[in-house]
């Protein structure tokens, strides 16, 4: 039964990939569309890596935030000293890595 479930699938994954090939790659399609006229720009243009970076930092700093979130609703469930353990730990962390990327110039913006 298990041999026949994958012969049919490979059958299909097969019959998939033969029937949906792009022979035909033409030059208008594969061109970008900015309203029918011939783009001003490049259609990949490089981005800051500077706000790249100001990303990153804000998604982690951001998961720390998310870390911090639910330990007030386990208040009730937790013992109180290893709860303030634990907050003051995550500040930490998010304060020490503040601290350094301040120190770092990952936050000045004008050089």
């Amino acid at each position: 039964m298990a041999s026949l479930s994958f012969f049919i699938s490979m059958l299909l994954a097969l019959l998939a990939l033969t029937i949906s090939k792009k022979t035909h790659k033409d030059r208008e399609k594969m061109s970008p569309f900015e309203c029918g006229f011939d783009p001003f720009k490049k259609a990949r243009m490089p981005f800051s890596l500077r706000f790249f970076l100001v990303t990153i930092i804000f998604l982690i700093f951001d998961v720390e935030i998310a870390l911090l979130m639910p330990l007030g609703l386990i208040l009730s469930s937790s013992p109180i000293p290893m709860l303030i353990i634990t907050m003051v730990l995550i500040l930490l962390i998010l304060i020490l890595g503040l601290i350094h990327e301040w120190n770092q110039g990952a936050l000045n913006w004008v050089y």
